[in-house]
């Protein structure tokens, strides 16, 4: 058992019957009454993000959770296949298990978090930014830099980004995965 005197950004707990990860924590000492720890934290499997106090020296069950690097195989009807690249053990996740799915092309390299004792997968985590070849849009013009209009294109993995007028197919582009959007053109055709 852990208590909140553990607590640091990224500490996993067990909490509420599910796993737990701390973004922010502060100590807090009132001039009045007991200390306390205001925490925010996200929900491992679902993503969910929720603020709560702590009292001070409250004990939590810690979950120690490993991130492991897994290669992206390929997508069929049971879901997306992952081969992890130091074991070479494959594991397959549901689609919908996948945050940003529609970012990972084939061969991309994701973290997969694993409960450290079950050996079960609890999430994943991609890549802030990758880097993506244009496959459909319409032709740029040239001098089309100025404004700041955009239009659809999509990319190798199969996902729409908007991107600025001057961007064409062959182009590659890097895409910002948590929001989806356009960064900068990496290299042109």
């Amino acid at each position: 058992m852990a208590s909140t005197s553990d607590f640091r950004n990224g500490f996993t707990m067990n909490w509420n019957n599910d796993i737990w990860t701390i973004i922010e924590f502060q100590h807090v000492k009132p001039g009045k009454g007991g200390a306390f720890v205001r925490t925010k934290l996200r929900n491992v499997r679902k993503g969910k993000i929720v603020d709560n106090t702590f009292r001070a020296g409250e004990k939590v069950e810690q979950v120690r959770v490993e991130r492991r690097p897994h290669q992206f195989l390929y997508q069929d009807d049971l879901g997306l296949h992952f081969m992890n690249t130091k074991t070479y053990e494959q594991t397959s996740l549901p689609t919908d298990a996948v945050a940003g799915r529609e970012f990972i092309k084939e061969g991309a390299t994701i973290d997969i978090i694993m409960h450290a004792e079950t050996d079960q997968a609890l999430t994943t985590e991609i890549p802030m930014a990758v880097e993506l070849v244009v496959t459909e849009c319409e032709p740029g013009l040239k001098g089309d830099t100025a404004t700041g209009a955009t239009k659809p294109a999509i990319v190798e993995s199969g996902a729409t980004v908007n991107v600025p007028l001057f961007i064409n197919e062959g182009d590659v582009i890097k895409v910002n995965t948590e929001k989806g959007d356009y960064v900068t053109r990496v290299s042109a055709v």
